[in-house]
């Protein structure tokens, strides 16, 4: 803000307004740029049903592929019990002839993140992207 003393006018004060005019151009650019900008993408498991509109036997949930680490470290694959040593090679031939190459993981409460980790590693090492995590039900304890 200027403030200079004039002869007959007396004191005169001149705002500087050109700080808010560069806090109001970079707003600007924010708010043009924010609806342009994307979020990730969520891959959420769907409510299996069969084609004549029943729930789905195990046969037809086969689409979904999800990996469970259990709390005492074992491994399973659509509910199949799996060995650490074979979880690469039964990964390997489940998605075979798949187009989706999309599966989930699932990790016990008590399972640390780093062996969730090594799955995710193995997982990516069969070629399976996206992956996407589970997670239990809030208030359900499950």
């Amino acid at each position: 803000m200027g403030i200079s003393v004039g002869g007959k006018h007396g004191v005169v004060s001149d705002p500087n307004v050109v700080p808010l005019i560069d806090i109001l151009l970079v707003l600007l650019v924010i708010f043009m740029l924010i609806p342009h900008s994307r979020g990730l993408r969520a891959q959420i498991p769907q409510e299996c049903v069969a084609r004549d509109g029943s729930p789905c036997s195990g046969g037809d949930k086969s689409s979904v592929v999800v990996i469970q680490v259990l709390a005492d470290g074992s491994f399973q694959v659509n509910q199949e019990p799996v060995k650490w040593e074979n979880l690469e090679s039964r990964l390997t031939r489940i998605f075979a002839g798949r187009a989706d190459r999309s599966a989930f993981i699932r990790g016990d409460a008590s399972v640390e993140f780093a062996v969730v980790a090594r799955v995710i590693d193995v997982m990516h090492t069969a070629g399976i992207a996206p992956v996407g995590l589970l997670t239990q039900h809030l208030g359900n304890g499950h």
